[in-house]
């Protein structure tokens, strides 16, 4: 079978996409009802913005596109993807606590592609589900490039076990039309990088050049100049500072971009972004991703393990305390839409001297509402930071991680942030 040749030195990389409609669209309902919304009625957009450019390299080209669907709660939606030339494959509950059969249709599919003629390159997964951790192996073993697109919690090995991951916020943004995701060389994405040099980590405009925005608004101008004259690269926090002191009211929607990494992707390719924690913007004239701090990990042991091998924020017990502290201010307010509580929650946060991360406080979200805790007005810091607690130990408990009493305790009140009954 011969490639799909762009021009010379250039072709579609060829990709299979197979989503979990149930589990992707529950996971965005509970974060953001627009996003959700916008997910299963306009598949087609996204998914070309998953795609790429067709002039870019890296680009792909989605031989198989399937659906899966259970058809009792969501046949309403089955034209819009049939439209955007999706397979969609009917899944009904087969059993009475309403499991349906979409796990085995997609790993079968999959595995049937994977064994097939059509010499696959690329295998998008679009679930949160870990039963799909053996299937990311089997990609690994035939040579198979993986990403899989989150709309809620993931077990670390199945993170871990994909090539690439799409998170539920970078999800939510390019639903929202505030983010697109640039297709980069290797068919990597801007949104999944981490530690990548200069040229691969750049969001934005991708042309070569010295370009600039034509008229910078005041808070790119601050931005630029803090970047271009800072002795190394710098904390994402930091430029976050930098734009709000310029704006006060830009972190509201970042003019329109929903998140300071897409907002930056505007100022032009001598701005990069590293994901290298707590994330980095740096000078691409000056410096490349080895000036970028080591990560160097000072928690307490056991908060170090928990993190990693949950993937949980790596937050302090004040940043956490201060999350919670604020998220029950936040539900107070008349705004239902998750992901703008998230920005509030972050910002307030920053206005306390205890940053924290919008991804971080997403995640938090996420992790409440799978826990099944109420994040309605009137829910307290403290049952906040309870419920929190009682996931991050289910977490462990499910990761097979035994701890002392001693421990337990220490566990419980980093990870409520002190407020734990």
């Amino acid at each position: 079978m011969t490639d799909l040749t762009l021009c010379e030195n250039r072709r579609l990389r060829r990709a299979a996409i197979f989503v979990d409609f149930d589990n992707v669209y529950s996971g965005l309902d509970a974060l953001d009802s627009q996003a959700a919304a916008n997910f299963a009625t306009d598949p087609g957009r996204w998914t070309s913005a998953i795609a790429g450019d067709d002039s870019s390299r890296g680009a792909r080209r989605f031989l198989i596109r399937n659906c899966y669907l259970n058809p009792s709660k969501y046949s309403k939606y089955r034209a819009y993807w049939t439209r955007a030339g999706y397979r969609v494959i009917d899944c009904p509950s087969l059993t009475q606590q309403g499991k349906s059969s979409t796990d085995i249709n997609l790993v079968l599919d999959a595995v049937d592609v994977l064994s097939g003629s059509s010499n696959v390159e690329e295998y998008f997964i679009a679930s949160a589900d870990a039963d799909f951790t053996s299937l990311i192996q089997r990609f690994r073993a035939r040579d198979r490039q993986s990403t899989v697109i989150l709309a809620g919690p993931a077990s670390g090995a199945y993170r871990n076990m994909a090539d690439e991951v799409i998170e539920a916020d970078d999800l939510v943004a390019i639903l929202n039309k505030q983010e697109l995701l640039i297709a980069l060389p290797g068919g990597t994405t801007s949104s999944v990088d981490t530690a990548l040099p200069p040229s691969s980590s750049v969001v934005g405009n991708t042309a070569g050049g010295d370009a600039e925005i034509g008229s910078p608004s005041p808070a790119a101008a601050a931005v630029l100049k803090f970047i271009k004259t800072a002795p190394g690269p710098v904390k994402g926090a930091q430029v976050a500072d930098h734009a709000r002191a310029a704006d006060p009211k830009i972190s509201a929607d970042w003019e329109g971009y929903g998140s300071l990494k897409a907002w930056l992707g505007q100022l032009g390719p001598r701005v990069a972004w590293n994901n290298t924690p707590p994330s980095w913007v740096l000078d691409t004239q000056r410096f490349t991703a080895d000036d970028v701090p080591a990560l160097v990990d000072s928690r307490p042991a056991l908060e170090q393990q928990v993190t990693r091998v949950t993937d949980i924020p790596r937050l302090s017990t004040e940043q956490f305390r201060q999350l919670f502290i604020s998220l029950e201010h936040r539900l107070q307010g008349e705004t239902g839409n998750r992901n703008e509580i998230a920005k509030q929650v972050r910002d307030d946060c920053s206005d306390a001297g205890s940053t924290v991360g919008r991804s971080a406080v997403n995640y938090v979200i996420q992790g409440l509402l799978y826990a099944g805790a109420s994040l309605k007005s009137g829910t307290s810091a403290a049952d906040l930071g309870t419920a929190w607690a009682n996931n991050v130990e289910a977490l462990c408990v499910g990761a097979r991680m035994e701890f002392s009493e001693k421990e337990k305790a220490e566990l419980r009140t980093w990870a409520s942030g002190g407020l734990a009954s």
